[in-house]
């Protein structure tokens, strides 16, 4: 007589439906995983081969205050509940207020725009002055013009790849680290065009604001955008240099 007797397990329907319905989560899951960390990670692998990591200057961590720490205390104040606490389509909490050039108040020029030919970008709004990202293009805190000696910051948005659309001013910057040194970026102004060459790029921390420092020597154009895509961990900085002011060509 056996001592023990083994039988096959009935499976019923309705238990098989519920082990492909949790198989199907499961990928379904690991798939959505994948879409929102993998332009992360290739980015991080990116970064650390091509560009470079900068601190040339940071500010003393006992003498600055993070942007989110910045941001609060412009609207702490009866807004302590406030969403613009971690609003990053606002630019004034991109980097920390100490030692950021003061913004001159007598440029007549409200607006102008910015094309990128390699990245497939024409007549972008930016506000000169402004602050909404989700709107426009922003030149933070302006003290000089494209054309002029000085050195013109320009901050744009970025998000995750897949959420890129070059009509949304939320994602427009999201290809950014695709530039190469050598790339034109074209600023229209005035009737006036003028073309810019890149010739650096390079990561920073949010702390680095030497990257927003004026030198009145060139003509430079520093284009910031967050990175890795769908962070604010870190800033990614482009300049170019101006090289022609093409309208002067079709005179």
């Amino acid at each position: 007589m056996p001592l023990k007797i083994y039988r096959k397990e009935n499976i019923t329907k309705r238990r098989q439906v519920l082990q492909i319905a949790s198989y199907i989560m499961l990928f379904v899951g690991m798939g959505f995983l994948f879409w929102a960390f993998y332009p992360m990670i290739s980015f991080e692998l990116y970064a650390r081969i091509f560009l470079k990591r900068i601190a040339a200057s940071p500010l003393p961590e006992t003498e600055t205050v993070s942007s989110l720490e910045f941001a609060q205390s412009v609207y702490a104040e009866g807004l302590s509940l406030s969403n613009n606490l971690r609003d990053f389509t606002q630019a004034n909490v991109w980097f920390p207020a100490s030692n950021i050039p003061v913004a001159r108040e007598d440029l007549e020029i409200d607006s102008y725009t910015l094309s990128i030919p390699r990245l497939n970008l024409s007549n972008l709004t930016v506000k000169v002055g402004g602050n909404d990202l989700a709107k426009s293009l922003i030149h933070y805190l302006p003290t000089s013009l494209p054309g002029q000696y000085g050195n013109v910051a320009i901050f744009g948005h970025s998000t995750l790849p897949q959420l890129f659309s070059p009509k949304d001013y939320k994602s427009v910057f999201t290809y950014l680290p695709k530039l190469e040194v050598g790339d034109n970026v074209y600023i229209q102004i005035q009737g006036g065009q003028y073309e810019y060459k890149v010739y650096d790029m390079y990561i920073v921390n949010p702390d680095e604001v030497s990257v927003l420092e004026q030198q009145f020597n060139d003509s430079i154009l520093t284009l910031v955008t967050c990175v890795p895509p769908g962070t604010y961990m870190q800033r990614l900085v482009v300049k170019a240099r101006l090289v022609r002011d093409t309208s002067l060509l079709n005179q």
